[in-house]
């Protein structure tokens, strides 16, 4: 995730990274402008078209796929933000559990493991989301004892911690009042596990994006045929610039309804795991 001062707009109007939108459709605007030069001059110079122009159909269009686009960026911005909030619990929750952990009687050498289990359900929960879990990576606390053919690791990682919690509390006399204790910060992390599972596997429907995609293309394509009868070569960078404004809102929504990547504008996941092992280990 890029980290960036909102209020530095100079900075931010000039600026292009890799993930800038002008950046990646700039093949695409360019092609367009020639595109539109030469329908241009076809209609214009060579044909000498005289037909009315056709700008009023394009407004009206315009205006539906505007609120379709309007849909589609606000439907990614909720599963953005949606995952930052699961995220934020990852990290409120795991302190919570920690601390009661720490504060229960029982073996040190336990508490420590549980600790290690409860770093390694976040790492693995970061890269399950992303494009998996690799074993040797993990902590000898969990790679010995997770067979090669599991799944979904985090979920098995969370069953070591269930296992080690029992242990903890094994024989006292209050147990059951223990675990009840546990039960709710122990629930949250499946929670935050199947939420974050949901976003990732349930993308905006195939042919809602196939149908935004078609209209921006025969929008764009056609735009010209009538735009150039009123502004003549002129329509050329407004065509692109249009396309631009079109293709870049589309190309964000694609970005962000993601948002457990590498990209600069998914979440700081690696930060945010570098923040919750930090805080386990100062619990400890």
């Amino acid at each position: 995730m890029v980290t960036y001062n909102p209020k530095d707009w100079w900075k931010l109007i000039f600026a292009f990274h890799k993930s800038d939108t002008f950046r990646q459709l700039l093949p695409g605007i360019l092609g367009v402008a020639v595109f539109t030069a030469v329908i241009a001059f076809l209609e214009n110079d060579y044909f000498h078209a005289t037909f009315k122009n056709t700008t009023v159909i394009h407004s009206l269009v315009g205006f539906v796929l505007s609120m379709l686009l309007v849909f589609r960026t606000n439907s990614a911005y909720d599963r953005w933000w949606e995952g930052r909030k699961l995220w934020g619990a990852m990290v409120n929750n795991s302190r919570s559990l920690m601390l009661k952990i720490y504060n229960l009687e029982g073996e040190a050498n336990i508490k420590d493991e549980i600790k290690y289990l409860m770093i390694d359900f976040v790492w693995a929960t970061k890269e399950h989301l992303r494009h998996g879990v690799k074993l040797k990576d993990l902590s000898e606390h969990s790679r010995y004892a997770i067979t090669d053919n599991a799944d979904n690791i985090p979920l098995a990682i969370m069953g070591l911690v269930h296992k080690k919690i029992s242990l903890l509390l094994n024989g006292q006399s209050d147990m059951s009042m223990k675990m009840v204790y546990l039960n709710e910060d122990l629930k949250s992390f499946m929670d935050i596990l199947g939420g974050c599972e949901r976003i990732k596997k349930t993308p905006i429907p195939f042919s809602y994006s196939l149908f935004l995609k078609k209209v921006i293309f025969v929008y764009i394509f056609t735009m010209p045929i009538g735009f150039v009868r009123e502004f003549g070569y002129w329509a050329s960078p407004i065509v692109a610039l249009i396309f631009y404004v079109f293709a870049g809102i589309e190309l964000l929504a694609e970005e962000i309804e993601d948002p457990f990547g590498t990209d600069a504008n998914d979440l700081p996941t690696d930060n945010i795991f570098k923040t919750i092992k930090q805080n386990l280990s100062q619990i400890f």
